[in-house]
């Protein structure tokens, strides 16, 4: 198989590089000055034990590859950005080609089954910063993360079995599930307090703010009838890379620090848009749709589409002025 990582950011670049780094084909699709510094340099990839420029072959495009019949095409930009790709992919590789959604939120696989048969959702589970153009970094090494997946919207089969066996033997720990998707309703309900912290930054207690968007994501699952994996066998599962940077031959104390969430490192670089349209608006599109209220997550998603437009940086908003907005919203529903 030939892994063709669509969105070499953070999580996309790390990926690459570590089944690069095992001897497997990559191309990574990237854009603007990061393509131009990885086709230039190669990726630069920052790790505990100290850099690495690796040179993967990199393009702007799908057009710009010679699609093969075993391909595997990694999904891996921001969920607001699937759309276009998705047509451009189809119309660059036909629509067979095996497509991996390694994104966060639940839309993406819904938009990529609309365009080709063979779907398949991953869960990840990878400390990832990309910050600076050409630059990946991960404090976890040698096992960079986990990566689960599955047949979307259920099962699995001898395709995810043989992806699963690549990234595990690739330092991404990794198994084929037939219930991918309930991981992935976990991982959403961690996922919507990233807007938080972008938002109001680090610097205060939002403890009170996350359990707000997170109830109200339970409350959205339970009336849409989503069954979700339990927060502890979640956790255990993802934590399996850290154990791994503990045992004898790992590495369990780096000097490098994350700067922060997804949602956190697109407004540090000033990317001008939000994936919480994605996150927190998916909760919000599950209540309107089952009548539940859900103002919190209503607030930051907004909140997060305004400072990605305005280009402003994390911890613009306080944690008071937050905190008044969802009040307010909360009475807006009570009249109601």
């Amino acid at each position: 198989m030939r892994y063709i990582i669509y969105g070499a950011g953070a999580i996309g670049g790390i990926i690459g590089a570590k089944l690069h780094l095992n001897g497997l084909e990559v191309v990574l699709i990237a854009r603007g000055e990061h393509l131009q510094r990885i086709q230039q340099d190669g990726l630069l990839l920052r790790v505990p034990e100290g850099d690495q420029r690796l040179p993967i072959p990199a393009v702007g495009h799908p057009s710009e590859i010679d699609f093969l019949p075993d391909d595997v095409v990694l999904l891996a930009m921001k969920s607001q950005d699937t759309a276009k790709a998705l047509e451009e992919l189809r119309a660059a590789a036909g629509d067979q080609v095996i497509v991996v959604c390694g994104q966060n939120g639940l839309e993406n696989e819904r938009l990529a089954l609309r365009f080709f048969p063979r779907v398949y959702a991953m869960l990840l589970s990878m400390p990832a910063t990309y910050l600076e153009a050409g630059v990946v970094e991960t404090s976890a090494w040698p096992i960079a993360g986990v990566c689960d997946l599955g047949c979307y919207p259920s099962g699995t089969d001898a395709t995810a079995e043989a992806i699963a066996r690549d990234f595990d033997a690739s330092g991404l720990i990794s198994m084929a599930r037939d219930d991918i998707m309930q991981w992935k309703f976990t991982k959403l309900l961690q996922n919507v307090a990233n807007a938080v912290g972008a938002a109001c930054g680090d610097a205060e207690d939002t403890s009170d703010l996350q359990d707000m968007v997170r109830n109200e994501c339970r409350e959205v699952f339970k009336a849409a009838g989503y069954e979700w994996i339990p927060g502890p066998q979640f956790t255990e599962r993802g934590a399996l890379f850290r154990k791994a940077m503990a045992a004898p031959g790992g590495i369990s104390s780096v000097n490098r620090s994350r700067g922060g969430s997804s949602t956190w490192q697109s407004l540090a670089r000033g990317a001008g848009t939000s994936e919480a349209d994605y996150l927190n608006g998916e909760i919000v599109l599950l209540g309107r749709l089952h009548g539940v209220p859900t103002p919190a997550n209503e607030v930051f998603q907004v909140l997060s589409d305004r400072l990605a437009r305005e280009r402003r940086q994390p911890g613009a908003i306080s944690a008071a002025e937050a905190r008044e907005l969802v009040e307010a919203r909360q009475a807006v529903y009570a009249k109601t």
